[in-house]
């Protein structure tokens, strides 16, 4: 099993959570991004850099994905890939996108995106909270648990 983090709209605080699991539980750990970013040196921890572009990132996710594996994002185009694929989609608010909740989670992003083209204003996420960062890292945990005792 690997961690797989769609790393250019990932909080910093998920990041530090993950490169401490990382090293804790010595899973390779990866994140794929359009532009540069730091991470500590590890021998769990690499950084793939892909060239800009509209689902670049996404697409190599996709394709270095393994079943079992587990993918961070919040982009639930991806997400319903990576289900489809046979890995595990968590967002970095600790939702973990299931088969039982993806089919209407694309629902209402398109819904939501077919209001915002039309022109009505809809609220926009809101701010990523220490509730937020301990619901990911709770469930991060319990992933990582699942993956141990097997």
């Amino acid at each position: 099993m690997q961690i797989w983090v769609d790393a250019d709209a990932c909080p910093s605080v998920i990041k530090d959570i993950l490169f401490r699991a990382a090293q804790r539980t010595k899973i390779q750990t990866t994140l794929i991004a359009n532009h540069f970013m730091r991470v500590p040196a590890s021998p769990y921890i690499q950084f793939v850099q892909v060239a800009s572009g509209f689902d670049i990132a996404d697409n190599e996710i996709v394709k270095r994905l393994n079943v079992g594996d587990i993918v961070i994002t919040g982009d639930i185009p991806l997400a319903a890939e990576v289900i489809e694929k046979g890995g595990q989609a968590l967002n970095p608010r600790g939702e973990l996108y299931t088969t039982e909740n993806i089919k209407a989670r694309l629902t209402m992003r398109d819904f939501m995106e077919t209001m915002r083209s039309s022109g009505i204003m809809t609220e926009g996420a809101a701010p990523f909270s220490h509730t937020d960062r301990k619901a990911f890292a709770d469930q991060l945990d319990r992933l990582l648990a699942q993956h141990c005792q097997i």
